[in-house]
């Protein structure tokens, strides 16, 4: 399935997304910086890449993931788990960063700091009831399903 998103350049050497293989399911975000940021360990960063986004559908939704090879390797991801990008946000896209590694790690302009990822939204509509399907699983929580 595709989609088509304008893109608005909103600094002068900001970068198109960019999906590295024909297999990819995200496209790169890169860092739109005038200079390099380094992020100390625990410290948290929010990076502006330079560009706004609209799609257009109404029924999708942007979803920001960190790049597994920063995670990995520098211990430098999403400080926030998942970014989400609704469609009818039209500022900046920016992506906040943790190091949680044991290094500073520093952030180049043009560097590849994030994953872009278009999925499809369902609005749910929430009806009230006195009680719910029985399932297996019932109302066991975290870990009942085993480990």
């Amino acid at each position: 399935m595709n989609i088509n998103v304008k893109i608005q350049f909103l600094r002068g050497d900001a970068a198109y997304p960019v999906y590295a293989t024909d297999g990819s399911a995200a496209a790169d975000l890169k860092a739109c910086i005038d200079n390099p940021v380094t992020i100390n360990p625990g410290e948290i960063v929010t990076l502006p890449t330079g560009i706004a986004l609209s799609p257009d559908r109404d029924d999708v939704v942007a979803l920001i993931f960190g790049r597994s090879g920063m995670g990995t390797k520098h211990g430098v991801t999403l400080s926030n788990a998942v970014g989400v990008v609704d469609s009818d946000y039209r500022g900046e896209i920016r992506v906040s960063l943790i190091n949680r590694g044991r290094e500073p790690y520093t952030v180049n302009n043009a560097d590849r700091i994030a994953q872009l990822m278009f999925v499809p939204v369902y609005t749910a509509h929430f009806i009230t009831a006195d009680s719910l399907d029985e399932t297996a699983r019932g109302s066991g929580g975290f870990g009942s399903t085993g480990e």
